[in-house]
């Protein structure tokens, strides 16, 4: 399957170190085998999406396993979703690639899988497609998806934004949306270290115009976290532009913290 280019939307083909379309739009391959496909003109600031602390401080704390019931339970699902000899698969919002190499690994062991890992944050695809070289990871906005009409058996979007037209145009009839997001007491005790009036996150029945929600499972239950994830799972999260360097501080240095975890998980089914 061929990238769309992101100013004119005719395919890319690529050559060498680059992807190209018939109107001579030219993308670089990087060295760690991803593309930008995010112009210049697209972008809302100079480096869009989490930063270098974030990033970082999210994979040391997926790497530690304290999200793989989430991982795991969404691979579950899509493995039965999913066709049984080849498909296609789009994770948005990959960041540095947890999840989609993860998944890559596990749907291949019963089908042909083409796996594709899209963020606006440069800097995490340039981690994830170093790591996992077995998905095709790009540079895009999540607003404006880099793929043909009808592209894709399944896309993932775990908290990630994404208009519903995007997500109708690239999902082939019949496929599916899978979308991961906060319960009402996610991380409801971070939560309380930041905010002095601590209100639950709101319970949002998400409807995707041109799909019909099949699935919706909550997946919850506690963690006990050494100060120094604690820190790196505030750090990952939006609560820490809230957050003074007292707190973060205090958290590195707490022994055992603990805290829930409260996720929605929604299988949404595109209109034949």
């Amino acid at each position: 399957m061929s990238y769309q280019c992101p100013l004119c939307h005719q395919p890319l083909h690529h050559t060498q170190q680059h992807w190209r379309c018939t109107n001579n739009h030219q993308f670089d391959c990087a060295k760690e085998g991803y593309v930008n496909l995010m112009p210049v003109q697209h972008k809302r600031s100079k480096q869009p999406g989490d930063s270098a602390e974030m990033m970082q401080a999210r994979r040391v704390f997926l790497d530690a396993g304290y999200y793989q019931p989430l991982q795991q339970r969404v691979a579950e699902l899509l493995d039965e979703a999913l066709p049984a000899e080849e498909a296609t698969l789009l994770d948005i919002g990959c960041g540095e690639g947890y999840y989609t190499a993860a998944l890559a690994q596990q749907l291949r062991q019963r089908r042909a899988l083409a796996a594709y890992g899209l963020d606006v944050a440069k800097i995490a695809v340039r981690y994830a497609a170093k790591r996992y070289p077995m998905v095709s990871f790009c540079v895009a906005s999540s607003h404006r998806l880099p793929f043909a009409d009808a592209s894709f058996d399944a896309v993932l979007r775990i908290y990630a934004p994404c208009k519903a037209e995007e997500l109708a145009r690239v999902v082939k009839p019949g496929g599916i949306v899978m979308t991961v997001s906060p319960g009402p007491r996610h991380l409801y005790q971070l939560k309380q270290q930041v905010y002095q009036d601590v209100q639950l996150h709101a319970e949002n029945d998400e409807q995707l115009a041109g799909f019909s929600c099949e699935i919706t499972e909550s997946l919850a239950y506690p963690m006990i976290l050494p100060g120094a994830q604690a820190a790196n799972l505030l750090q990952m999260t939006p609560f820490a532009w809230r957050a003074s360097p007292q707190l973060q501080k205090e958290l590195a240095e707490t022994e055992a913290f603990t805290c829930e975890t409260d996720f929605v998980i929604r299988w949404h089914r595109r209109s034949y």
